[in-house]
Parts: C-alpha cells; structure tokens; sequence
C-alpha cells in the first residue's frame, strides 16, 4: 500500500525537491501552498506523514500544525517541520507542539528521505 504523503511550503522548489525525494518510493504526493490548504488536503486525505514549512501566507505552519494537533482524527499524523528558522526558541516551540522532527533549509532530499524513514517503513518501488 502506498504511503500518502502531503506537503504544505509556498515554494514551488521546496515542493519539488520533496516530491522527487519520495519518487523511488511506493508514495502517493499531496501539495499545499499554505496551511488553510494543507489542512483542507490533510481531513480529506488522512495522510501518513505531512511535511510543514512555518514561514507560508494566508496560515502558517506553527498555526496549521496547532490545527492539527487540536483536531482528534488528524493530531496522530506524524510532521516533520522543514524551516529556514532555525532559532532555538522556534526549535522548542515546535518540539513542543509535537512534531516527530525538524530539518532546517537549505536540505538535500537524500536528509528527507533518511527522517521519514525514522517514522515510516519505506522501501523502493520494485
């Protein structure tokens, strides 16, 4: 079965490099560009892992991820927040709030791929 993986950044690139990251994989890719439609594609999909850039118009991803985490069928999907903030206190804040983990920009996807591992069984595609 397909893994069902959605990424919410406002970089065209960032979703990009993400999806292509996933593409040896058995992985079905969702796109937001912020977090009003992350979370709209998150209820509708229930997807394995969400990748969450913060810094995004319309709703970030410190409040998409608050969202997330309020609702009771969507606070069990795994995040990895992929920021450009790399402060300290924005690092704890979003420990806090419960996400599996953290990569700070600029990344490689070969990172991605190796944190996403930690949480889902992914192999190749045969």
């Amino acid at each position: 079965m397909a893994y069902k993986i959605l990424t919410v950044d406002d970089s065209k690139t960032i979703r990009m490099i993400v999806k292509k990251a996933f593409k040896p994989y058995n992985c079905e890719l969702y796109e937001g560009e912020n977090g009003v439609e992350g979370l709209a594609i998150a209820a509708k999909e229930m997807p394995d892992l969400i990748i969450l850039d913060i810094t995004m118009p319309v709703m970030t991803g410190i409040e998409m991820l608050g969202k997330l985490k309020a609702e009771s069928d969507l606070k069990d999907i795994p995040v990895i927040m992929l920021t450009a903030e790399s402060g300290k206190e924005n690092v704890m804040q979003i420990v806090k709030m419960g996400v599996k983990d953290y990569i700070v920009k600029p990344f490689k996807g070969e990172q991605l791929i190796e944190r996403a591992k930690n949480i889902l069984k992914l192999r190749p595609v045969e």
